[in-house]
């Protein structure tokens, strides 16, 4: 339940504005937009559809998820494993201290931007049901919007890797949802593929 629409709406456009600056484009459904800007619409668009009654928080905490997270690129870490796992690290705390900063400015409690700096970390993600929530339409999101491109970056036992570790990390809503996606055919075969072998 949101307490105060006005401010929480003015949180949101805080967090929309600070993903607008992203300096990477994306077109989708003919309209040009920021990457990380769609990438937060996106993950609105996938919480409505879970759980329209969510909290004011994890609504904040979704649409702030990725916020600004150009500004790390992968690039900046070692391309192994290891490389990747300090990069996904570095990136949950700055993406936390930018939202809790931006929500604070907002004129958000500082319970409120606690609780989203947690869950956009996804602290306690299978004890707590907003952190999976998060991460369900995170998962949803990376499915039906860019998994394809991915997949063809990369070699397929790698991508059938991936797959199982997504679903790993998915509530049994979550993967409803996702075995309801109108995935193109060469996605599907590969999520197939991986569900099989699991």
């Amino acid at each position: 339940m949101i307490q105060d629409a006005a401010r929480f709406q003015a949180a949101m456009d805080r967090l929309d504005e600070a993903n607008r600056e992203d300096p990477r484009r994306e077109v989708f459904r003919g309209k040009d937009y920021p990457k990380e800007l769609l990438y937060a619409l996106r993950m609105t668009e996938w919480l409505e559809r879970l759980a329209p009654d969510a909290s004011e928080a994890l609504r904040l905490a979704v649409r702030g998820q990725h916020i600004r997270r150009w500004t790390i690129p992968r690039e900046s870490y070692p391309k192994d494993r290891k490389g990747y796992l300090q990069w996904r690290t570095a990136l949950g705390r700055f993406h936390a201290e930018e939202a809790g900063g931006i929500l604070r400015e907002a004129g958000c409690g500082e319970e409120t931007a606690a609780r989203v700096q947690s869950l956009v970390r996804k602290e306690r993600l299978k004890s707590d049901p907003e952190a999976q929530l998060l991460e369900d339409a995170a998962c949803l999101v990376f499915l039906e919007s860019y998994f394809l491109d991915f997949s063809r970056q990369h070699e397929e036992e790698k991508i059938v890797a991936i797959l199982r570790k997504t679903w790993a990390k998915m509530s049994p809503r979550g993967r409803e949802a996702a075995l309801g996606l109108a995935l193109p055919p060469e996605a599907g075969a590969l999520v197939q593929k991986a569900l099989s072998s699991a």
